[in-house]
């Protein structure tokens, strides 16, 4: 359910103080068209695990339950600015940047192909009082014209992993989800994701779908981030 103060919040503002790009400053937008070409002209095009050059964002080094990866670019400078604000300043309306920041990066998809966001934690759904992927993830599927399942994945695990560390990350991962729907081996699933750090979440994602009798999964990701 959408936080109604949150949403009245976001609007107020919008008038009383507009948004300023996350880039260039420019004001009454949070992404100008200038500053999403920056982003978008160079996209990351490396493994998403080793950073090894890959176009398909897995090399051949790794094995994993999805065939492609998308990731818009590394977070930082204006991207970090954006997903930041979105994430921690409650800028709800940095959403339909961020999906319109995806939807640049990636090719046209089978029309068989079904949304699906990355559950996040209930305490950070709480804290912002919205799903940020959830809301990603819609504004996706509104722009491509493709099903959203929403409640396809649950959220298992409560625990963070805001500071955990590369071990800590993949033994919460590998427990964090459950499969609360049915998969249909005819169809395509797209997981949406904000940030992919050690690849430990989507994996597990990826998995759970693939044991169910899911054969075409990809991913797409506003930012990577390396594990300091």
């Amino acid at each position: 359910m959408p936080n109604v103060k949150n949403t009245m919040i976001d609007k107020m503002l919008a008038v009383v103080a507009p948004h300023l790009c996350s880039g260039c400053g420019k004001t009454g937008t949070l992404l100008c068209g200038h500053c999403k070409y920056d982003i978008t002209s160079e996209p990351y095009s490396g493994c998403v695990l080793c950073e090894r050059p890959s176009f398909k964002g897995i090399c051949d080094f790794h094995k994993m339950p999805y065939q492609q990866v998308w990731v818009v670019d590394e977070r930082k400078d204006t991207l970090q600015r954006l997903i930041d604000g979105f994430k921690f300043q409650n800028i709800k309306a940095a959403a339909k940047d961020l999906a319109g920041l995806i939807d640049e990066r990636l090719p046209v998809l089978d029309a068989s192909t079904i949304i699906v966001p990355i559950p996040t934690a209930p305490a950070h759904i709480r804290e912002r009082g919205y799903d940020h992927a959830l809301l990603v993830a819609q504004h996706f599927a509104d722009l491509r014209k493709l099903p959203l399942e929403r409640k396809l994945l649950g959220r298992k695990s409560m625990a963070s992993q805001k500071s955990a560390n590369k071990k800590q990350r993949i033994e919460q991962s590998a427990s964090a989800f459950v499969l609360t729907g049915t998969i249909n081996p005819q169809r395509h699933y797209l997981l949406i994701d904000d940030i992919i750090t050690t690849g430990s979440t989507i994996e597990s994602a990826a998995q759970l779908l693939h044991d169910a009798g899911a054969v075409s999964i990809s991913v797409a990701a506003i930012a990577r981030q390396p594990l300091d």
